[in-house]
């Protein structure tokens, strides 16, 4: 049991809930996990409050909320917006979390989650600005700037699976085209699924990231040629976050970000590209792993605030 102070962070996924209690150090105090009941909305937000509850009942305390999920709550409506598990679109999540708890509920996206995960106490910690890469199922990305996410006028920052593919050679444009209606977008690129459908057009077989990367190592030539092509368009992508943002971390995530060969050479291939002599951003693997999400998602609420 535990009286002190602290944080709850919950990661809402689209086959899990899962929910973790931190210390103010970042030390696992408690965890729970639970199916997501997808297509259920009250279902989610009970599922949610269960997973607290539990967890509170464990450590004889109160803790704060933050909740990391796919979509934003749009600053225009109040809704979430944007969330590929869809039966939270057009809901005011954060009110109707925040009245099943009694108290308030702080949300983020599943990827600032992570970004600000890592920037606090994973691999970007001690980086001023922090830029955080998701190359999972989609293509996502968080911003934190001295500790603190950057959400934008529009929550939208750090969106960069959504712009196009920069510098695409002749046969690469215009692109596949993206669910969000446009053509070329660095997530029909660099995500998963992505890898898997270059990896099929040119061994005319389908395999999905691990097994790419295990065909790699045995010197299969199309598994070879495969990442090649991923590790350059990867560096064109970042090549413009350094561009546009100049962090001084770059952190990777998501499944893709675990084949170790798309980082052989990756970052002389961005320095190469960006616009500059050289350049100091360090690009990383993540450290805490599946992890981040929920972590960030816990250090939503900040050390003078996370009383309960």
């Amino acid at each position: 049991m535990t009286q002190a102070p602290f944080r709850i962070g919950v990661d809402l996924g689209g086959t899990k809930i899962e929910a973790v209690a931190m210390d103010a150090r970042g030390e696992t105090l408690a965890r729970r996990r639970a199916p997501t009941p997808a297509h259920d909305y009250v279902a989610i937000l009970q599922a949610i409050a269960a997973l607290v509850r539990d967890i509170e009942s464990e450590l004889g305390g109160r803790g704060t909320v933050g909740l990391g999920t796919p979509g934003v709550i749009s600053p225009r409506t109040g809704l979430v917006k944007n969330s590929n598990t869809t039966g939270l679109n057009g809901k005011p999540l954060d009110k109707d979390l925040a009245a099943l708890l009694g108290r308030p509920v702080r949300i983020e996206n599943d990827a600032n989650c992570f970004a600000l995960s890592e920037a606090v106490d994973g691999a970007g910690a001690g980086g001023r600005v922090v830029f955080g890469v998701i190359l999972g199922t989609g293509v996502g990305g968080g911003v934190v700037v001295d500790g603190k996410v950057l959400q934008g006028v529009n929550k939208v920052a750090g969106e960069w699976g959504h712009t196009p593919l920069p510098w695409m050679t002749p046969a690469e444009f215009p692109g596949r085209l993206c669910y969000c209606g446009h053509y070329g977008c660095v997530e029909t690129f660099l995500s998963g699924p992505a890898l898997a459908h270059d990896y099929g057009m040119r061994s005319g077989e389908r395999a999905e990231g691990e097994e790419i990367a295990a065909r790699a190592a045995a010197g299969e030539a199309a598994a070879l040629d495969c990442l090649d092509v991923y590790r350059d368009r990867l560096s064109r992508a970042l090549a413009a976050i350094v561009n546009l943002l100049d962090p001084d971390v770059i952190v990777l995530g998501g499944g893709v970000s675990n084949i170790d060969r798309i980082y052989d050479g990756l970052f002389e291939r961005v320095e190469r590209q960006a616009f500059s002599d050289a350049i100091d951003t360090k690009i990383l693997r993540n450290r805490h792993g599946d992890a981040s999400g929920v972590r960030g998602a816990a250090w939503l609420w900040g050390g003078a605030d996370a009383s309960g």
